[in-house]
């Protein structure tokens, strides 16, 4: 298995369609060398203001998605 370090450097945009929520994003992916069993798979960075964004636009879509759900479903 492969490991990744993602910096998210920038959130363009979230949508959400058939349940899957898509985000459109800047991001630097590099292939680095496991170290170990211990460690884990990916490791995703970011800023704290990128953080935010992607914390408020993910809020966004989830309360979206909660209003197209049935009562019966809640």
């Amino acid at each position: 298995m492969k490991t990744y370090q993602i910096e998210l450097q920038r959130v363009r945009g979230m949508s959400s369609s058939a349940g899957l929520v898509e985000a459109q994003i800047d991001a630097q992916v590099t292939l680095v060398a496991r170290p170990s069993d211990d460690a884990p798979t990916s490791l995703l960075s970011m800023t704290e203001d990128t953080a935010r964004v992607l914390q408020l636009l993910l809020k966004n879509q989830l309360a979206e998605l909660d209003k197209r759900k049935a009562r019966s479903q809640r």
